[in-house]
């Protein structure tokens, strides 16, 4: 078979009927190209794009990126068309624009396709429009995969493995069991035809397409009736001399003999939509078929491996697997790595095969390599066979202004985008991470959720801020779409907040917004936020309501030490909701179901930990923050021995007390004596037990109060002995979950204490010291700890620390 014969006829334009992200068509296609040299070069794309196709050229454009189509009016509605290193397509570009050859996309335009995205007459049921074009099959939810029949008819049961065999692991040349013809050599039995495989595939892609016709799917007509249209211009000006490398599934339409008048009728009433359209950086996880994207491959990694190989590219990738295990301090020697190629040859021969696949290798570094363990084969499917490349586009590609603001800042701040997901710890003293702190949040604020928040190298302080980041490629749709509210990063986290403070309907959502503006450092933000939030919170009555509110205020007051916010106007705000569930709280606690009462409990720990970060300034009204934290005070003692209040809430407001040392331990012990008195039902009784010592925000250490106070303990023993058996099944569930939630050492010690019996001396007195612990507070032990906490608080001198370094 002859050159010649790859065209549809002798004169005819050459057909390269490719399968996308395929690094066997991706050779294919540049040996044909290098063979035939045309003059011009058509490619399955969207049209909008030629334009930007001379930036492939640019050497600051790296693979895999995508072309990306998005509606003006819509940023939303969206297409990507991905290219790898290893895609046909991708080749063809840079073969064209290194050959001086005309190189332009002739697909269904994307203003059409976006239009019929969102038209129910012209959905495919393809799901998410993310790949554009069709591509040899896959896309586009066909009912028939054509390489699944094309394996099936050659007696392979995995179109993957038949696909490698026949393309990927042949090059140009043939393969037993392939599309007729594709195994033929060149004139004379000469070295094989480069043009012969495409040839055997639209063979078989003609036969497949009589058969089944256009796979169910109207789209394909119309597409396929444009690149005809395209393809005629191009031949006019060409003659001959052009290529076109397209789907595979699509070169018998583009060789059938229509007329211009029917191909006009199948584009005549299409909707439109304006679009822009621009390259932007794509990765390898995205190319993975499970990610989402319709024509996409299972392993990226692997193909871009098979690409860039030069020879032996078993070997090669055997020692990349090495590498990988080694850096993680896995044995792998010189050996396992011999060993490891060996198997997947011998695998490769006894199944049949021309050369090991992807199949056979990892069959081979699962065991010898993993000893059998697929525990780090996850790790090499991550790392590898899927990888985690991430492209570059130059700053010459075209993108809205909100986009190339973030890229300032992003290098401003030396935030590099990446695709595998690391950990970023921000000490918010430091004048770069307070700003990439305000960075992130303002991106949070407008849907790009580039980081998300996490919690940290540091536990505690309020100047420490911890950080996911992962760059994924949607992020530019999201990008594109928060272009509406400005054009800098700052402006448009401004107007999305006050229009979010503008529609907000609940006083939580305000509240939340205000702590949103304070982390994102929005100043002329903050003034709307809080009218709205001081609207909402004069026409909401329900305690509930202001008691999730006022924790996200009561946080947000204590940024404006670390990142310098004024926070006078949140603190009158924070302060009045604070009084507002003083006077509202006593009456909602009464008559409450065990739900309810449940619910309100929580109420109660946040508010008691709002209410001790509020500042002890004035608010204007007259009341500080120790104004507001005594009456805060009050109202828990009055819950606290209200008999009316559930006995869960009346715990709870005893142990706060407690804590805070409002309450002397000899009237917490007469307040648990009360309510674990005999006349107490056991249900109330054992949920005053749960509120007093079970875990929560505020006391999480419910169960050390028990083990150092063997009064309390004693007391809690004594009414535990002495409920009725008839009585004890229906405080076993509210003990259980009320014990089970202590460390296992607490529930151990306690065991013991009760095994053990009172103490021979009898219950500690007041004042008196617990088992094991001295008499008083020995001042310079105590004293000791001093430079070791100012050194953890940044707070350090030049005495503390020549006392730290004596103490090693």
């Amino acid at each position: 078979m002859t050159a010649s014969t790859a065209r549809t006829d002798t004169t005819g334009p050459l057909l390269l009927g490719v399968r996308h992200h395929g690094p066997g068509s991706a050779r294919a296609v540049r040996a044909a190209l290098d063979a035939a040299g045309p003059t011009a070069v058509l490619i399955e794309g969207p049209p909008e794009g030629d334009a930007l196709l001379p930036l492939a050229a640019d050497e600051r454009m790296s693979p895999p990126v995508a072309l990306l189509a998005h509606a003006v009016d819509d940023p939303g509605r969206a297409s990507f068309w991905p290219m790898a290193e290893f895609s046909p397509e991708w080749v063809a570009i840079r073969w064209a624009l290194a050959h001086g050859a005309e190189v332009r996309f002739i697909d269904l335009p994307a203003t059409h396709t976006l239009a019929m995205a969102k038209d129910p007459t012209w959905r495919d049921g393809e799901g998410e429009e993310a790949d554009g074009g069709d591509t040899d099959g896959q896309g586009y939810g066909l009912r028939v995969d054509p390489i699944a029949v094309l394996a099936e008819t050659a007696g392979y049961d995995d179109p993957e493995r038949w696909w490698e065999d026949v393309i990927e692991h042949r090059g140009t040349g043939a393969a037993p069991n392939g599309p007729p013809g594709a195994g033929d050599l060149g004139p004379g039995g000469g070295e094989p035809d480069p043009l012969a495989v495409f040839t055997g595939l639209a063979d078989a892609m003609a036969a497949l397409r009589e058969t089944y016709g256009h796979g169910g799917h109207d789209r394909d007509l119309v597409r396929e009736a444009h690149m005809r249209l395209q393809l005629r211009a191009a031949r006019k000006a060409h003659g001959d001399g052009v290529a076109v490398v397209c789907g595979a599934w699509h070169v018998p339409a583009l060789a059938e003999k229509t007329t211009v008048t029917a191909d006009r009728a199948l584009l005549k009433g299409l909707p439109k939509v304006r679009t822009d359209i621009t390259w932007v950086p794509w990765t390898h996880r995205r190319l993975a078929r499970h990610s989402g994207y319709g024509a996409g491959i299972d392993s990226p990694g692997w193909y871009g491996h098979l690409f860039s190989a030069p020879d032996r590219p078993v070997e090669r990738w055997m020692t990349k697997v090495a590498g990988l295990l080694r850096d993680e301090d896995r044995t792998v020697s010189s050996a396992h790595v011999i060993e490891a190629v060996r198997l997947a040859g011998t695998l490769a021969a006894m199944r049949g095969r021309p050369l090991a696949g992807l199949t056979e290798t990892v069959d081979a570094v699962r065991a010898v390599m993993c000893e059998g363990s697929d525990v780090p084969l996850g790790l090499i499917t991550d790392r590898l066979i899927i990888g985690d490349a991430l492209g570059e586009v130059p700053d010459s590609a075209p993108a809205v202004p909100l986009q190339r603001d973030l890229t300032r800042l992003q290098r401003t701040l030396r935030l590099k985008p990446e695709a595998l997901e690391r950990e970023l710890d921000l000490d918010l003293r430091k004048d770069t991470d307070a700003a990439r702190s305000r960075l992130l949040h303002r991106l949070r604020l407008l849907g790009v959720d580039w980081g998300e928040p996490s919690g940290g190298r540091a536990g505690t302080g309020t100047f420490r801020e911890g950080w996911r980041l992962r760059w994924e490629p949607e992020l530019h749709v999201r990008v594109a779409e928060a272009g509406v509210w400005g054009t800098t990063v700052l402006a448009a986290a401004t107007a999305r907040a006050r229009a979010d403070a503008a529609s907000a309907t609940a006083l939580a959502e305000v509240t939340a917004l205000a702590e949103r503006c304070l982390l994102a450092g929005l100043p002329d933000a903050l003034p709307v936020v809080m009218r709205a939030l001081a609207d909402r919170a004069a026409l909401d009555a329900d305690v509930g309501h202001l008691a999730q509110a006022l924790p996200a205020l009561a946080r947000s007051l204590r940024y404006g030490d670390v990142r310098s916010t004024d926070t006078a106007a949140l603190a009158k705000v924070a302060t009045g909701l604070a009084l507002r569930i003083c006077v509202g709280l006593p009456p909602a606690c009464t008559g409450l179901d065990a739900d309810g009462a449940d619910e309100m409990r929580g109420h109660l720990d946040a508010v008691h930990t709002a209410v001790r970060l509020l500042p002890g300034t004035a608010d204007g009204s007259g009341d500080t923050g120790e104004d507001v934290t005594a009456r805060w005070a009050a109202v828990l003692h009055r819950l606290a021995a209200r008999d009316s209040v559930p006995g869960v809430i009346r715990g709870r407001a005893a142990r706060l007390l407690l804590d805070d040392g409002r309450l002397a331990p000899d009237e917490a012990a007469r307040l648990m004596g009360l309510a674990l008195s005999p006349g107490t039902p056991p249900a109330e009784a054992a949920a005053w037990i749960e509120g007093f010592v079970g875990g929560g925000t505020s006391h999480p250490g419910g169960g050390m109060l028990l083990v150092h106070d063997e009064r309390l303990l004693g007391l809690v023993d004594a009414w535990l002995t002495g409920v009725p058996a008839e009585a004890f099944t229906d405080v076993l569930p509210l003990l259980r979950r009320t014990f089970s939630a202590y460390e296992t050492g607490v529930r151990r010690t306690l065991g013991e204490l009760v095994r053990r019996g009172p103490s021979p001396q009898g219950p500690s007195r007041a004042g008196a010291a617990p088992p094991g612990f001295a008499a008083g507070l020995d001042e310079r032990r105590a004293d000791a700890v001093l430079p070791l906490l100012r050194l953890l608080l940044g707070a350090a001198g030049d005495d503390d620390n020549e006392l730290l370094g004596a103490g090693r």
